[in-house]
Protein backbone atom coordinates (compact mmCIF):
# COMPACT_ATOMS: atom_id res chain seq x y z
CA UNK A 1 0.00 0.00 0.00
CA UNK A 2 1.47 3.33 -1.06
CA UNK A 3 1.86 6.19 1.35
CA UNK A 4 -0.11 9.36 0.85
CA UNK A 5 1.65 12.33 -0.69
CA UNK A 6 4.19 13.85 1.63
CA UNK A 7 4.39 17.57 2.18
CA UNK A 8 6.75 20.21 3.52
CA UNK A 9 6.15 20.34 7.28
CA UNK A 10 6.66 23.34 9.48
CA UNK A 11 9.23 23.25 12.26
CA UNK A 12 7.89 22.01 15.57
CA UNK A 13 8.92 24.11 18.57
CA UNK A 14 7.76 22.78 21.92
CA UNK A 15 7.54 25.20 24.86
CA UNK A 16 8.85 24.53 28.33
CA UNK A 17 6.86 21.82 30.08
CA UNK A 18 6.99 20.43 33.60
CA UNK A 19 8.79 17.21 32.73
CA UNK A 20 12.31 16.93 34.19
CA UNK A 21 14.85 15.40 31.83
CA UNK A 22 18.53 14.62 32.28
CA UNK A 23 19.90 14.77 28.75
CA UNK A 24 19.77 17.23 25.90
CA UNK A 25 18.17 17.09 22.48
CA UNK A 26 17.62 19.56 19.69
CA UNK A 27 13.92 20.25 19.37
CA UNK A 28 11.62 20.27 22.41
CA UNK A 29 12.41 22.48 25.36
CA UNK A 30 12.19 21.01 28.84
CA UNK A 31 13.35 21.73 32.36
CA UNK A 32 16.79 20.41 33.20
CA UNK A 33 17.60 18.79 36.53
CA UNK A 34 21.32 19.39 36.13
CA UNK A 35 23.32 22.65 36.04
CA UNK A 36 23.42 22.53 32.26
CA UNK A 37 21.05 24.58 30.19
CA UNK A 38 19.91 28.18 29.89
CA UNK A 39 18.86 29.95 33.08
CA UNK A 40 15.31 31.18 32.47
CA UNK A 41 13.73 31.68 35.92
CA UNK A 42 14.07 30.91 39.61
CA UNK A 43 12.07 29.13 42.27
CA UNK A 44 12.02 29.31 46.05
CA UNK A 45 14.44 26.73 47.49
CA UNK A 46 15.11 27.40 51.22
CA UNK A 47 18.37 25.90 52.56
CA UNK A 48 19.37 24.69 49.08
CA UNK A 49 22.63 26.24 47.85
CA UNK A 50 22.98 24.09 44.72
CA UNK A 51 22.82 26.15 41.53
CA UNK A 52 21.85 29.26 43.48
CA UNK A 53 20.24 32.11 41.57
CA UNK A 54 22.09 35.06 43.15
CA UNK A 55 20.07 37.78 41.45
CA UNK A 56 16.74 36.28 42.46
CA UNK A 57 17.98 35.58 45.99
CA UNK A 58 19.07 39.19 46.44
CA UNK A 59 15.73 40.43 45.15
CA UNK A 60 13.93 38.11 47.57
CA UNK A 61 15.95 39.38 50.53
CA UNK A 62 15.88 43.10 49.64
CA UNK A 63 12.45 44.01 51.11
CA UNK A 64 13.49 42.79 54.58
CA UNK A 65 16.77 44.62 55.12
CA UNK A 66 15.39 47.14 57.62
CA UNK A 67 14.09 44.30 59.77
CA UNK A 68 17.53 42.69 59.70
CA UNK A 69 19.60 45.58 61.09
CA UNK A 70 20.52 43.57 64.17
CA UNK A 71 21.56 40.62 62.04
CA UNK A 72 23.69 42.85 59.82
CA UNK A 73 25.45 44.41 62.81
CA UNK A 74 26.13 41.01 64.33
CA UNK A 75 27.64 39.68 61.11
CA UNK A 76 29.21 42.97 60.05
CA UNK A 77 27.57 42.92 56.63
CA UNK A 78 25.77 45.58 54.62
CA UNK A 79 23.21 43.17 53.21
CA UNK A 80 21.74 40.21 55.12
CA UNK A 81 20.56 37.05 53.38
CA UNK A 82 18.84 34.18 55.14
CA UNK A 83 18.58 30.60 53.95
CA UNK A 84 14.85 31.16 53.60
CA UNK A 85 15.62 33.68 50.82
CA UNK A 86 17.46 31.18 48.62
CA UNK A 87 16.21 30.94 45.05
CA UNK A 88 17.31 28.11 42.77
CA UNK A 89 17.84 28.46 39.03
CA UNK A 90 15.38 26.87 36.63
CA UNK A 91 17.22 25.87 33.50
CA UNK A 92 15.88 24.92 30.09
CA UNK A 93 17.40 22.44 27.67
CA UNK A 94 16.31 21.06 24.36
CA UNK A 95 15.29 17.41 24.24
CA UNK A 96 13.97 14.92 21.72
CA UNK A 97 10.48 13.74 20.80
CA UNK A 98 9.31 10.17 20.28
CA UNK A 99 6.16 10.07 18.16
CA UNK A 100 4.65 6.58 18.16
CA UNK A 101 1.68 5.78 15.95
CA UNK A 102 -0.64 2.95 17.03
CA UNK A 103 -2.87 2.16 14.04
CA UNK A 104 -5.90 -0.10 13.71
CA UNK A 105 -5.18 -2.31 10.71
CA UNK A 106 -8.31 -4.44 11.01
CA UNK A 107 -10.60 -4.57 8.02
CA UNK A 108 -12.88 -1.60 7.50
CA UNK A 109 -13.94 0.67 4.68
CA UNK A 110 -11.54 3.34 5.90
CA UNK A 111 -8.47 1.18 6.53
CA UNK A 112 -6.78 2.00 3.21
CA UNK A 113 -7.20 5.74 3.67
CA UNK A 114 -6.15 5.52 7.32
CA UNK A 115 -2.92 3.66 6.52
CA UNK A 116 -2.08 5.94 3.61
CA UNK A 117 -2.46 9.05 5.77
CA UNK A 118 -0.41 7.48 8.57
CA UNK A 119 2.45 6.67 6.20
CA UNK A 120 2.43 10.18 4.76
CA UNK A 121 2.45 11.76 8.23
CA UNK A 122 5.32 9.51 9.39
CA UNK A 123 7.48 10.31 6.38
CA UNK A 124 6.75 14.03 6.68
CA UNK A 125 7.58 14.03 10.41
CA UNK A 126 10.83 12.21 9.72
CA UNK A 127 11.73 14.75 7.04
CA UNK A 128 11.07 17.47 9.60
CA UNK A 129 13.07 15.55 12.23
CA UNK A 130 16.26 15.50 10.16
CA UNK A 131 19.26 16.24 12.43
CA UNK A 132 16.97 16.94 15.40
CA UNK A 133 17.14 13.58 17.23
CA UNK A 134 13.40 13.10 16.92
CA UNK A 135 12.26 9.52 16.43
CA UNK A 136 9.09 8.12 14.88
CA UNK A 137 7.67 4.59 15.18
CA UNK A 138 4.64 2.62 14.02
CA UNK A 139 2.69 -0.23 15.64
CA UNK A 140 -0.16 -1.86 13.69
CA UNK A 141 -2.70 -4.21 15.27
CA UNK A 142 -4.90 -6.58 13.25
CA UNK A 143 -6.15 -10.19 13.28
CA UNK A 144 -4.87 -11.56 16.62
CA UNK A 145 -1.68 -9.60 17.20
CA UNK A 146 0.17 -6.30 17.20
CA UNK A 147 3.24 -5.76 15.02
CA UNK A 148 6.03 -3.24 15.43
CA UNK A 149 6.18 -2.29 11.77
CA UNK A 150 8.65 0.54 12.29
CA UNK A 151 10.95 0.59 15.30
CA UNK A 152 11.53 4.16 16.52
CA UNK A 153 13.90 5.74 14.04
CA UNK A 154 14.94 9.04 12.53
CA UNK A 155 15.70 7.49 9.14
CA UNK A 156 13.36 8.22 6.27
CA UNK A 157 14.95 5.40 4.25
CA UNK A 158 14.30 2.80 6.95
CA UNK A 159 10.73 4.03 7.33
CA UNK A 160 10.06 3.75 3.62
CA UNK A 161 11.36 0.18 3.53
CA UNK A 162 9.46 -0.89 6.65
CA UNK A 163 6.15 0.52 5.45
CA UNK A 164 6.14 -1.00 1.96
CA UNK A 165 3.92 -3.93 2.93
CA UNK A 166 1.80 -3.48 6.05
CA UNK A 167 -0.68 -6.30 6.79
CA UNK A 168 -4.33 -5.30 7.12
CA UNK A 169 -7.63 -7.08 7.66
CA UNK A 170 -9.15 -9.34 10.28
CA UNK A 171 -10.32 -8.64 13.82
CA UNK A 172 -9.35 -5.77 16.13
CA UNK A 173 -6.81 -6.76 18.84
CA UNK A 174 -6.70 -3.27 20.38
CA UNK A 175 -5.51 -4.69 23.71
CA UNK A 176 -2.43 -6.22 22.09
CA UNK A 177 -1.73 -2.90 20.41
CA UNK A 178 -1.87 -1.02 23.70
CA UNK A 179 0.49 -3.52 25.33
CA UNK A 180 3.04 -3.24 22.54
CA UNK A 181 2.83 0.57 22.42
CA UNK A 182 3.38 0.74 26.18
CA UNK A 183 6.39 -1.59 25.95
CA UNK A 184 7.91 0.43 23.10
CA UNK A 185 7.54 3.71 25.02
CA UNK A 186 8.99 2.23 28.21
CA UNK A 187 11.93 0.74 26.32
CA UNK A 188 12.63 4.03 24.57
CA UNK A 189 12.56 5.90 27.87
CA UNK A 190 15.24 3.54 29.18
CA UNK A 191 17.40 3.75 26.04
CA UNK A 192 16.86 7.50 25.63
CA UNK A 193 16.15 9.09 29.05
CA UNK A 194 15.70 12.50 27.42
CA UNK A 195 12.80 11.44 25.21
CA UNK A 196 9.36 13.05 25.37
CA UNK A 197 6.91 10.41 24.10
CA UNK A 198 3.72 11.17 22.23
CA UNK A 199 1.39 8.27 21.38
CA UNK A 200 -1.08 8.74 18.50
CA UNK A 201 -3.82 6.06 18.45
CA UNK A 202 -5.92 5.79 15.27
CA UNK A 203 -8.92 3.56 15.99
CA UNK A 204 -12.66 3.48 16.50
CA UNK A 205 -12.04 1.98 19.95
CA UNK A 206 -13.95 -1.22 19.20
CA UNK A 207 -11.48 -3.87 20.37
CA UNK A 208 -12.83 -7.41 20.07
CA UNK A 209 -9.83 -9.66 20.84
CA UNK A 210 -8.57 -10.18 24.40
CA UNK A 211 -4.82 -9.97 25.05
CA UNK A 212 -5.08 -12.64 27.71
CA UNK A 213 -7.28 -15.57 26.78
CA UNK A 214 -10.58 -15.65 28.61
CA UNK A 215 -10.48 -12.03 29.75
CA UNK A 216 -13.44 -9.68 29.40
CA UNK A 217 -12.35 -7.40 26.55
CA UNK A 218 -13.83 -4.06 27.77
CA UNK A 219 -12.47 -4.62 31.29
CA UNK A 220 -9.04 -5.59 29.96
CA UNK A 221 -8.96 -2.53 27.70
CA UNK A 222 -9.77 -0.26 30.63
CA UNK A 223 -6.94 -1.76 32.70
CA UNK A 224 -4.44 -1.46 29.87
CA UNK A 225 -5.50 2.07 28.95
CA UNK A 226 -5.10 3.18 32.56
CA UNK A 227 -1.37 2.37 32.37
CA UNK A 228 -0.85 5.34 30.07
CA UNK A 229 -2.76 7.61 32.42
CA UNK A 230 -0.86 6.34 35.44
CA UNK A 231 2.53 6.79 33.75
CA UNK A 232 1.47 10.22 32.39
CA UNK A 233 2.31 9.21 28.82
CA UNK A 234 1.07 11.97 26.55
CA UNK A 235 -1.48 10.29 24.30
CA UNK A 236 -3.96 11.26 21.61
CA UNK A 237 -6.83 9.16 20.27
CA UNK A 238 -8.08 9.92 16.77
CA UNK A 239 -11.57 8.51 16.34
CA UNK A 240 -11.78 6.75 12.97
CA UNK A 241 -15.45 5.78 13.21
CA UNK A 242 -17.89 7.50 10.91
CA UNK A 243 -20.03 9.96 12.81
CA UNK A 244 -23.30 8.20 12.01
CA UNK A 245 -22.03 4.91 13.49
CA UNK A 246 -20.03 6.36 16.40
CA UNK A 247 -20.88 4.62 19.69
CA UNK A 248 -18.44 6.69 21.76
CA UNK A 249 -15.88 3.89 22.14
CA UNK A 250 -12.92 6.01 21.00
CA UNK A 251 -13.84 8.77 23.45
CA UNK A 252 -14.14 6.20 26.23
CA UNK A 253 -10.67 4.87 25.38
CA UNK A 254 -9.28 8.41 25.42
CA UNK A 255 -10.82 9.07 28.84
CA UNK A 256 -9.33 5.86 30.20
CA UNK A 257 -5.90 6.78 28.82
CA UNK A 258 -6.08 10.37 30.04
CA UNK A 259 -5.82 11.41 26.41
CA UNK A 260 -7.28 14.01 24.09
CA UNK A 261 -9.76 12.65 21.52
CA UNK A 262 -10.10 14.06 18.01
CA UNK A 263 -12.62 13.17 15.35
CA UNK A 264 -11.25 13.25 11.84
CA UNK A 265 -13.99 13.11 9.20
CA UNK A 266 -11.60 13.31 6.27
CA UNK A 267 -8.21 11.89 7.19
CA UNK A 268 -5.30 13.07 5.08
CA UNK A 269 -1.59 13.13 5.77
CA UNK A 270 -1.49 16.89 6.28
CA UNK A 271 -4.48 16.75 8.67
CA UNK A 272 -2.82 14.05 10.76
CA UNK A 273 0.48 15.93 10.72
CA UNK A 274 -1.20 19.12 11.93
CA UNK A 275 -2.90 17.16 14.72
CA UNK A 276 0.44 15.78 15.87
CA UNK A 277 2.03 19.21 15.63
CA UNK A 278 -0.70 20.74 17.78
CA UNK A 279 -0.19 18.14 20.49
CA UNK A 280 3.58 18.57 20.51
CA UNK A 281 3.34 22.33 20.76
CA UNK A 282 0.50 22.40 23.30
CA UNK A 283 0.50 19.18 25.35
CA UNK A 284 -2.76 18.96 27.27
CA UNK A 285 -5.30 16.61 28.83
CA UNK A 286 -5.49 14.93 32.25
CA UNK A 287 -1.92 13.62 31.91
CA UNK A 288 -0.54 17.17 32.01
CA UNK A 289 -0.84 19.76 34.73
CA UNK A 290 -0.01 23.44 34.65
CA UNK A 291 3.50 24.07 35.82
CA UNK A 292 3.89 25.42 39.33
CA UNK A 293 4.80 29.11 39.72
CA UNK A 294 8.50 29.62 39.31
CA UNK A 295 8.81 32.33 41.96
CA UNK A 296 7.50 31.62 45.44
CA UNK A 297 6.48 34.28 47.92
CA UNK A 298 9.23 35.02 50.39
CA UNK A 299 8.40 35.75 53.99
CA UNK A 300 10.60 37.09 56.76
CA UNK A 301 10.68 35.14 60.01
Amino acid sequence: MEAGETFEPRQLDTPLDEMVRKQGGRRSQTRSKTKRGRYIAARHAPNDTSDLAFDATLRAAAPYQRRRETLKRQNKVAFAVRSADFQKKIRMRKTANLILFLVDGSWSMAVSERMSATKAAILSLLTDAYQRRDRVGLVVFQKDRATLVLSPTSSVVLAQRAMENIPIGGKTPLAAGLVMAYEVVQREKILHPDVQPLLIVLTDGAGNVAYQSGRNVPQELEELASMFKREKIHSVVINMEQKVFDAGLAQRLADQMGATCYTVDELKGDVLYETVQKEIILPRGPNYRDAAPVMATNRDW
